[in-house]
């Protein structure tokens, strides 16, 4: 069986030239599209730790160990919520917290 219609053939060195030249194309299109761009250094906000002072603002709860089981989980729940509200870094967590501690809870 012969075919009526003949493939288009390419040579190697017709290829590699389509390849560079588009691949030159893109990197020309690339490098406008970047020098139009604004490429300023932005800002990138830090987080803000919480001191001890914004912890106390959020109003956290005072335990004084006659509460029972209930205010001990009432105290904790409090406790992480004001954790998250005042960004409290993780390592002054334990100090925060034992602030909020008085009376029988402390012995």
């Amino acid at each position: 069986r012969s075919s009526t219609s003949e493939a288009s053939t390419m040579s190697q060195a017709a290829i590699r030239k389509l390849v560079a030249d588009s691949v030159t194309a893109a990197l020309e299109t690339q490098s406008a599209t970047m020098a139009e761009a604004d490429n300023s250094i932005r800002e990138i906000p830090v987080a803000k730790r919480g001191n001890y002072k914004e912890f106390i603002s959020c109003q956290p709860f005072y335990f004084n160990g006659i509460e029972g089981v209930v205010g001990l989980i009432c105290w904790f729940e409090r406790t992480e919520s004001v954790f998250s509200r005042s960004n409290c870094a993780e390592e002054n967590k334990v100090a925060f917290a034992t602030g909020t501690l008085t009376n029988d809870a402390l012995s």
